[in-house]
């Protein structure tokens, strides 16, 4: 028979009974990184499928996406496996794989960080006994039942299955786990095991249910690249803004507001530069400027449809037996707006942003600096158009993400989300209608992306900017929604060239996403080294002696005439000492002066990176830094001399 690989296009000819293992042992295909999973026909399978005539397969191996997630969930299960070796009342409930590694929740187990290296010893002995995964079919809800009689928790799982097609486990070994797979051909391929931490979980994420033991861990084919995983985690450590923001003074969070930041002044200027930047943005794109109330009535929430859909994250209150609710999203609002207009098919596409402020109910064990808060701020847009309209616009929307991207020094990959399976605004027509106009402009640009069946928005399918930072670390950020039913809910109309009344498409996007969290991703991304025109403090001016103080107090004057965040260090300390403390409170450039500076009305100039560059002349200096600051350069024209990394898209 004739198999078509889709890695290269090429046909194989395989004997008959051939499985998707045969064809991976005729290409070579041995590595531990190598071979870890298949697809057939587009269904991901275990290697052990059997292959038929005209069959069209990819070999998935540890860097695919979907290879990766086949390795991590099949070591969730040596995870358990060896747990339940170790403490055998301990009760299994779900281990999925996760961005990095998997995690596995435990009923009845209480476990420290000083029991990971005897479960890593358990794992390791797993592995070295190298059991084939055996992918077992239930014959029925009963049997299965039977199976997990003394686990409440699977067999919660298995009533809430629909479909009998999810009655399949796995065995390795003595051990044997509800699972949909596919999993690894054999534990053998695993060379790398570490235990990261524990953690409290709820059951099924409910805070009503009970709370259960996390245990996260990570696997590789390769023990460098745990290594280098474990490096680029200390790399994360020391980049931590939750620790960097208060240090360098950029924000708090209080106990008297959880989740909402306090930012302070220094933090206030990267806020405005960033408010500036996207302004300038919006400008250049011929988008209009409005504010929208922050409290509004719970009628127009009903209309919206997050009454229904997004009650349980939104703060309610009442007001003169009213109820009311504050803002989770700026869309209603715009909606309003939109419709106190009458509008002309020449006005579309009509671009509305609103840089508004939102709150939503996030439980407190899940909130985690600026990057998970429950007051934050969004760089919102709503677009109003023609149907016609859709491709371009997406397209105009994409392009303008990448420049503002790429002036951070961000890297991307883009993710399409699909309609969710339950509580959803929009008929399937609708809904097909948006899906296919984001898939249609992705492929008109010509960019890569994934699709994640599934995960849209209530109200329409997205396109979401998934960024890349300096450590290589994925953050979503970005986010581009059709949508179809929310004009139709409020009614919105244009008036077409033939006169009749016609209802708007409308798109969603914001850009930086969360601006608190696009702020604390900068910090981590940057570890505090803003660029200039970022930089809460660009210039920081040194004394030799208190006799220098005039003439330094005269420098800061100049650079606050050009508008240049400049800071005078007149303390009675050393200059190493002051040096010293200027780099660590990351200033671009740093200026010393003493008695010849004064002399000679100059300046002895180095960097917080340590790069000397010896006396300079003031006017030079000033005019360098503007044309830096104007060009929103990610590299100071005073740093060693090096290519520039390409951003990738």
């Amino acid at each position: 028979m004739r198999i078509l690989n889709l890695k290269d296009e090429n046909w194989i000819e395989l004997s008959e009974g051939s499985t998707a293992k045969d064809l991976a042992e005729k290409l070579n295909l041995k590595g531990p990184n190598e071979a870890v999973g298949v697809t057939i026909n587009d269904k991901i399978v275990d290697l052990s499928q059997p292959l038929n005539d005209g069959d069209r397969v990819q070999i998935l191996n540890f860097e695919d996406r979907q290879g990766r997630e086949i390795f991590w969930h099949t070591s969730a299960h040596v995870l358990a496996q060896a747990i339940l070796r170790l403490w055998p009342d301990a009760q299994p409930t779900i281990g999925p794989p996760i961005e990095n590694g998997f995690y596995y929740d435990f009923a009845n187990l209480h476990i420290s960080d000083a029991d990971f290296e005897k479960i890593e010893q358990e794992i390791q002995k797993i592995i070295s006994e190298n059991y084939l995964s055996k992918r077992e079919v239930l014959s029925s809800k009963k049997e299965a039942l039977q199976l997990f009689a003394h686990n409440p928790y699977k067999c919660e799982l298995i009533h809430s299955f629909e479909d009998n097609s999810l009655l399949t486990g796995y065995r390795q070994g003595e051990f044997f786990d509800l699972c949909r797979g596919p999993h690894l051909f054999n534990l053998g391929k695993i060379k790398a095991f570490k235990v990261m931490k524990t953690a409290g979980a709820y059951w099924r994420g409910d805070s009503k249910n009970e709370m259960l033991t996390r245990v996260y861990a990570i696997s590789y084919p390769d023990r460098k690249q745990l290594k280098e995983y474990l490096h680029q985690l200390e790399e994360a450590k020391k980049r931590d803004h939750k620790i960097l923001g208060p240090k360098l003074d950029l924000f708090s969070l209080k106990e008297e507001a959880p989740g909402m930041p306090f930012i302070h002044p220094k933090g206030l200027i990267i806020w405005n530069e960033l408010l500036n930047y996207i302004r300038e943005c919006l400008n250049r794109n011929d988008y209009i400027e409005i504010k929208t109330p922050t409290l509004m009535t719970k009628e127009l929430w009903e209309i919206s449809g997050h009454w229904h859909n997004y009650r349980h994250n939104m703060f309610i209150s009442q007001i003169e037996e009213r109820d009311f609710a504050i803002k989770p999203m700026n869309c209603p609002g715009c909606m309003l707006y939109y419709r106190s207009h009458i509008h002309s098919y020449r006005e579309l596409p009509l671009r509305i942003a609103e840089i508004g402020q939102v709150h939503r109910y996030e439980p407190s064990g899940s909130l985690s600096g600026l990057f998970r808060v429950r007051s934050f701020h969004q760089d919102d847009a709503h677009i109003f158009m023609k149907p016609t309209d859709i491709q371009q616009e997406i397209s105009s929307v994409i392009a303008l993400a990448h420049e503002i991207y790429s002036t951070f020094g961000l890297s991307y990959r883009l993710e399409l989300s699909t309609k969710p399976e339950k509580n959803t605004i929009g008929s399937d027509e609708e809904w097909e209608v948006a899906t296919l106009g984001l898939k249609g402009a992705l492929d008109q640009i010509g960019l890569e992306y994934r699709i994640n069946e599934g995960d849209g928005a209530f109200y329409g399918p997205k396109i979401d900017f998934h960024i890349r930072d300096a450590l290589n670390r994925s953050w979503q950020c970005g986010t581009v929604q059709l949508d179809m039913a929310l004009p139709e809910r409020f009614g919105l109309e244009y008036t077409a060239q033939d006169g009749t009344h016609k209802r708007p498409v409308m798109i969603h996007r914001a850009l930086f996403g969360s601006i608190e969290r696009f702020m604390g991703i900068l910090i981590e991304h940057y570890a505090g080294k803003f660029p200039l025109w970022l930089s809460p403090l660009q210039v920081r001016i040194l004394t030799v002696a208190d006799r220098h103080e005039p003439y330094a107090q005269q420098l800061a004057k100049r650079f606050k005439q050009s508008n240049f965040h400049v800071e005078v260090d007149g303390a009675q300390e050393s200059v190493s000492k002051k040096v010293r403390n200027a780099q660590l409170a990351q200033a671009n450039y740093i200026l010393t002066i003493g008695d010849q500076e004064v002399e000679h009305q100059t300046a002895n100039l180095r960097t917080r990176d340590n790069v000397v560059h010896g006396e300079i002349q003031i006017g030079d200096f000033i005019s360098k830094l503007e044309e830096e600051r104007k060009s929103r350069s990610l590299t100071s024209p005073y740093a060693p001399k090096e290519t520039p990394k390409e951003v990738s898209v």
